[in-house]
């Protein structure tokens, strides 16, 4: 089955195509030749998921999956939020974002946070959501190299090392987005495979 991620994140993209099947086919926008930049104007992760999922149903045809992730830190009552990947402004940036953050908290003993992750799937008339969602904390300095946005500063709940100093088949088990896409996989392998 031949199924679009609506997503240009290269890093994204890697990191759930070694959690699909192999019976999945995973598109990138770029493969299906979509260059449009899909704004992200709603108020709430859903919100995106499904406008990004729609445009590309209904502008070119295919079954596709579209995901929006966002950063909330409890002491920042659920902020960046939705707005997480501009958090320091534009032109976006994970360093600016980061050290944004870690400045924000500089002063808050609850550096409490969670990754929420939404996934809306649009396959054969059917609309769907799926969520993932992974509890941590925000540390007080980046550690790691490995990941993007703002895994460096994730500390996960149970774990001593930030997401940037996982593998990336140990952070699939337990973050928000592999929470997110299992939940997808077992859909489809429950009713398309």
């Amino acid at each position: 089955m031949k199924l679009v991620f609506a997503t240009n994140n290269l890093n994204k993209l890697a990191e759930v195509q070694k959690m699909l099947p192999n019976s999945i086919e995973l598109l990138s926008l770029k493969d299906i030749h979509c260059f449009d930049e899909i704004d992200e104007t709603e108020t709430t992760l859903e919100g995106n998921a499904k406008l990004k999922a729609d445009y590309i149903t209904q502008k070119f045809g295919f079954n596709c999956f579209a995901d929006d992730t966002g950063l909330e830190v409890e002491s920042l009552n659920g902020k960046p939020g939705v707005y997480s990947a501009r958090f320091a402004g534009e032109p976006s940036n994970s360093e600016n974002n980061m050290q944004k953050l870690i400045l924000k908290l500089k002063n808050k003993t609850n550096r409490k946070a969670q990754f929420r992750t939404a996934i809306a799937l649009n396959l054969k008339h059917q609309k769907i959501l799926f969520e993932g969602v992974c509890k941590g904390e925000i540390l007080t300095e980046k550690k790691g190299k490995k990941g993007f946005g703002y895994d460096p500063i994730f500390k996960p709940e149970g774990f001593n090392k930030s997401f940037a100093e996982m593998s990336s088949e140990e952070k699939n088990k337990i973050s928000h987005r592999g929470i997110a896409i299992q939940k997808l996989v077992a859909f489809l392998e429950k009713n398309y495979s």
